[in-house]
């Protein structure tokens, strides 16, 4: 569906795609459910995210769901995952629905956004500030309900072939990067490129884009960036906090119990808990492990490159939030947040780091 359509249909709720759905498989008294991913078979943190939300169903409901987990490209494109849900090819998916900014702006809000909300405050947001319920009223327009189920944590700013040294060092660069983050590379003269993780690294070797991000040391080890590029550059300004989600046919979530509805939340609530935990505790290790053993050079984007990311990065939110009214109502409901939740974390969290680093155990 594209923005034109769904500006034309906004505000009805599921549309023709969620009653298309065909029912669920029922085999000896369970409901069999597809679910189908944006990531590789088993991929660290993110394609197993996937398997133990499905497996905490199974045993939350003593079998009664079951569902089958297809990584990216074994039914569907891994960027096409929203689309199968529409269209019945599957009940559920997994993935970061910033790819699907495309059919509303406002998708991207429910990952990331550039100088955005770290996870505590992205929780915070979706369970306590609204964001939920927006979230929802975006899906309903395409037949979906939505679930957080993850999150990545603070982001690198990537990997480039030459070091940034100033902002005049993005013009002309073509990056994987999506999302908004994407616009703000645009908006510095660069082209921003959507690629499926398992794209990127033959994009980077064939010289088809000059840089690329993924997701942080314990993802970008696991796809072998390093023997393409050396450059690893920090920190990101565009994910600080990057949440998954569930995206599941609004027609089985209607149909659900308000037992299952519960199961199926708890459920998705405990990976998005679970997840963030697996990423900080690799992170650390996989990033000694691209420094010592493969010879990767941290790079520091500067104050002044940052600075130029905030400019950017302000009129393309700002440009977003103009681009139709639901995305409005998510902007305004998101910065109105924002200013809270900075208030307080620079009080706490920075403050407190910013002491800590002063004290050697």
């Amino acid at each position: 569906m594209d923005r034109r359509s769904f500006l034309k249909r906004a505000g009805l709720a599921g549309g023709v795609a969620a009653t298309a759905l065909a029912a669920p498989a029922l085999a000896q008294g369970s409901t069999e459910l597809k679910l189908v991913t944006s990531w590789p078979k088993n991929f660290p943190g993110l394609g197993t995210a996937p398997e133990r939300f499905a497996q905490r169903v199974e045993k939350a409901t003593d079998g009664r769901y079951k569902i089958r987990v297809f990584a990216g490209g074994e039914l569907v494109h891994p960027l096409k995952v929203n689309d199968a849900v529409q269209e019945g090819t599957a009940e559920l998916y997994h993935a970061a629905d910033y790819y699907f900014q495309g059919k509303v702006k406002a998708y991207a809000f429910f990952t990331a956004v550039p100088f955005g909300f770290r996870p505590d405050e992205m929780d915070a947001w979706i369970q306590h500030g609204g964001g939920q319920a927006l979230w929802d009223e975006v899906g309903a327009n395409f037949g979906i309900k939505h679930l957080p189920c993850g999150n990545t944590g603070s982001q690198m700013g990537g990997w480039f072939n030459r070091p940034m040294k100033s902002v005049e060092d993005f013009k002309g660069l073509k990056m994987r990067i999506p999302g908004l983050g994407g616009d703000v590379i645009k908006a510095l003269g660069g082209t921003s490129v959507t690629l499926a993780g398992s794209e990127i690294l033959p994009a980077l070797q064939s010289g088809n884009v000059d840089a690329a991000e993924w997701v942080g040391p314990w993802n970008d080890l696991a796809f072998g960036f390093y023997k393409v590029v050396k450059f690893y550059h920090y920190p990101g300004f565009h994910e600080p906090g990057s949440m998954l989600g569930i995206g599941m046919s609004k027609k089985l979530w209607d149909g659900l119990s308000e037992t299952d509805k519960t199961i199926f939340e708890a459920c998705a609530l405990a990976e998005n808990n679970y997840d963030l935990a697996e990423f900080n505790a690799n992170n650390t290790q996989a990033l000694d492990t691209l420094i010592n053993k493969h010879g990767v050079e941290l790079v520091e984007f500067s104050d002044d490159i940052y600075k130029e990311f905030g400019k950017a990065a302000k009129d393309v939110l700002a440009s977003a939030g103009a681009s139709d009214p639901l995305t409005k109502k998510v902007y305004d409901s998101f910065l109105d947040f924002r200013k809270k939740a900075v208030r307080w974390s620079d009080l706490s969290d920075q403050s407190y780091m910013n002491k800590r680093s002063l004290t050697e155990f």
